[in-house]
């Protein structure tokens, strides 16, 4: 059967479903990271050790979304997803009311773990039920959610956290969750282009092999480490700055950096919509050096320097991240599931490793630190995406010429 075609009901259903999906993944796991400043403060620690509250959910959601995509293989994209998202919310529920901050933790890394079913098994999903000429535009609409949910989940938790208690601004975050899991339930259409597969002895291992023989996709799980380490670990530590001498900003002001995301939100569809007419090769280069310009506008010390190189960060981010996902979805093939899942495996990888290491730069030197970290990263970056320029397209359809 046909997949869902831009315009038609099946489709906008779909659309608006995995909107809200990405808002709920986004908005649970980085709410968080506002906070990071009030753990330190609280709980006397250090940045890097503050900024487990992130990473303790992005690491188990990288390794959960490895498994995630096999057993979607098996059981169904829309079951796994719906689970995941009320899973998710409800964990998070439960972290407005830890004792300590050990506690808190493991509630963080349960919520990871949940979180692990939507990602690769959204992009999946998408993949089988779109036709081939709409997925970067469905993708890039899922992204979009994922940026308006970051937004909304840390400028909910700043302005909260600054009104009333950071307590009270995770249960509002983990209610919303909950919403957003019965929303994509009622919205989000049965299954037409997936069919279950068997599970074949060594046959993960043979999927991977075939993954990583291709050409392009070793490349892009690199970007998706690269890109997406410079991403969390700039928001995670720009509150440390923003907060401390000379600017000395309130959580509602360091918080209404988060509503950036929207410039996010925008580029990954742009983004999208032109690698759709332009071909992915000779677009994905494009973000990635915005990507870097931003990251030098963050180390001037006028605060509009700082928060336009946020901003640039942003749509930069968010723009290469529409592009390789849609990549990955048709670079993989038939395996789109364990396709996604290796893909983001690297992508939370990035989140919570180089998330983390981020911290340690700014321990020891200050914002000059993080400034060359994220742009060792990001040099890096560039240079894959130059080289993903001369890898060869697919053949197999028409479709495919540019990819």
């Amino acid at each position: 059967m046909p997949g869902y075609a831009k315009g038609t009901a099946g489709y906008q259903r779909l659309t608006l479903a995995m909107l809200f999906a990405g808002f709920s993944t986004f908005s649970l796991l980085y709410s968080v990271q506002p906070l990071l400043p009030v753990f330190a403060r609280q709980f006397g620690l250090p940045a890097e050790g503050a900024s487990l509250a992130v990473s303790l959910a992005t690491g188990p959601l990288a390794v959960g979304i490895l498994f995630a995509g096999a057993v979607s293989d098996r059981i169904g994209r829309r079951q796994m997803m719906v689970a995941a998202m009320f899973l998710a919310g409800v964990s998070s529920l439960a972290t407005a009311i830890v004792p300590d901050w050990t506690t808190l933790l493991v509630l963080r890394f349960a919520t990871g773990v949940a979180l692990s079913g939507v990602p690769a098994v959204a992009m999946a999903y998408v993949a089988e039920e779109v036709d081939a000429a709409s997925v970067g535009s469905a993708m890039g609409l899922y992204i979009a959610g994922s940026a308006i949910g970051g937004m909304a989940g840390r400028l909910g938790v700043s302005l909260l956290a600054d009104i009333a208690d950071w307590r009270w601004a995770l249960v509002i975050v983990g209610l919303a969750g909950v919403a957003m899991a019965e929303a994509f339930r009622r919205l989000a259409p049965e299954s037409r282009g997936f069919s279950i597969r068997a599970r074949q002895r060594g046959g993960g291992w043979q999927i991977a092999r075939a993954l990583f023989a291709d050409r392009a996709l070793p490349l892009l799980y690199a970007e998706a480490f690269l890109l997406m380490g410079v991403f969390v670990t700039l928001y995670n530590y720009a509150g440390f700055r923003l907060m401390a001498p000379p600017y000395r900003l309130g959580h509602a002001a360091v918080g209404a950096i988060f509503l950036l995301y929207l410039l996010g939100s925008v580029s990954s569809a742009w983004f999208g919509g032109l690698a759709g007419r332009l071909g992915r090769r000779q677009v994905f280069w494009m973000p990635v050096a915005l990507l870097i310009l931003g990251i030098v506008l963050t180390a001037a010390a006028p605060l509009w320097a700082v928060v336009g190189g946020i901003a640039a960060v942003t749509i930069g981010f968010f723009g290469a991240h529409s592009v390789a996902s849609a990549w990955v979805g048709r670079r993989a093939g038939d395996h789109r599931g364990a396709g996604a899942a290796l893909y983001l495996f690297f992508y939370y990888a990035g989140s919570s490793v180089l998330g983390s290491a981020g911290g340690i730069a700014w321990t020891r030197a200050g914002w000059p630190g993080v400034t060359v970290f994220c742009l060792a990263l990001a040099g890096a970056a560039l240079t894959i995406a130059l080289m993903l320029r001369r890898v060869m397209p697919l053949e197999d359809s028409s479709q495919t010429s540019r990819f």
